[in-house]
């Protein structure tokens, strides 16, 4: 005997909201956020056939993975699967002469000499500063906490002591506070303070809220000054203190805390 269907306003309805898809990110991103090691060395692995997806070697570093919870356990390299580093956070004093970045296409020194045989998991710099410039730098491999440190909005200020070529004025001075316009970009300075003067030349100390490329000597060049040294000494309440050039160390689990905004403090 054949049953008639039910009527269609009996029949369960299939739901009009679409389920949210997870962000996807290509397979070299997503181990490098996931701190495994930086997105030049995932890459390179993934072309090397080193990395499995699901339990088959995908060589595309573009290959998109879903963002979820579980991506990590999807993921194998060397055939083993990925072990939850454990989050290193830890300050240099940069000397200058060096460039931030793990490898240099025109063989320069880097930041990373100043790690060598120390046994480190791949870290990455958090912020930058130029091969001129030297002092606090700071490195981890975790990334959540890096974007809330480098966060424009809500990352904490840097302070700089620059010695420049010349013993500014009030007049200068006062334009540096003001903010300039530069190439169509605006760069200013949260707090410029004279810290002592010699006969030609003066030490300043420069707070941004933010660092742009190569923003404080560019600020300064508009008031005619050059820049004789920048150094990085406190990022918010952290101080470069005595550490030594070329030296680093772990930060406490207070320093690490307080570089962050209350809300993303794990």
């Amino acid at each position: 005997m054949n049953r008639r269907p039910p009527p269609a306003s009996a029949r369960p309805r299939a739901s009009t909201r679409a389920t949210p898809l997870a962000p996807r990110h290509g397979l070299a991103r997503t181990l490098s956020k996931l701190g495994v090691c930086s997105r030049t060395e995932a890459a390179r692995w993934i072309g090397e056939g080193r990395v499995q997806v699901d339990g088959h070697i995908v060589r595309d570093p573009e290959f998109p993975i879903a963002q979820s919870a579980d991506a990590a356990q999807r993921l194998r390299v060397d055939g083993q699967p990925l072990q939850g580093p454990a989050r290193y956070y830890l300050m240099l004093n940069k000397p200058r002469g060096l460039v931030t970045t793990a490898r240099d296409e025109q063989g320069r020194d880097t930041v990373y000499r100043c790690f060598d045989g120390a046994g480190l998991p791949w870290l990455a710099p958090v912020g930058r500063l130029d091969k001129a410039s030297e002092g606090l730098l700071l490195f981890s491999n975790d990334p959540q906490w890096a974007a809330a440190v480098t966060d424009p909005d809500r990352g904490p200020d840097k302070t700089y002591h620059v010695q420049v070529d010349c013993r500014p004025d009030a007049v200068q001075l006062q334009a540096l506070r003001d903010g300039v316009r530069d190439e169509g970009e605006w760069l200013s300075a949260r707090r410029i303070e004279v810290l002592r003067e010699g006969e030609r030349n003066a030490w300043l100390e420069v707070v941004l809220e933010e660092g742009r490329n190569r923003q404080i000597r560019r600020l300064l060049a508009t008031q005619s000054m050059g820049v004789l040294r920048l150094v990085r000494v406190a990022i918010g309440e952290l101080q470069l203190g005595e550490l030594a050039k070329g030296a680093w160390r772990p930060l406490s689990e207070a320093e690490r805390r307080a570089l962050v905004p209350e809300a993303e403090r794990r």
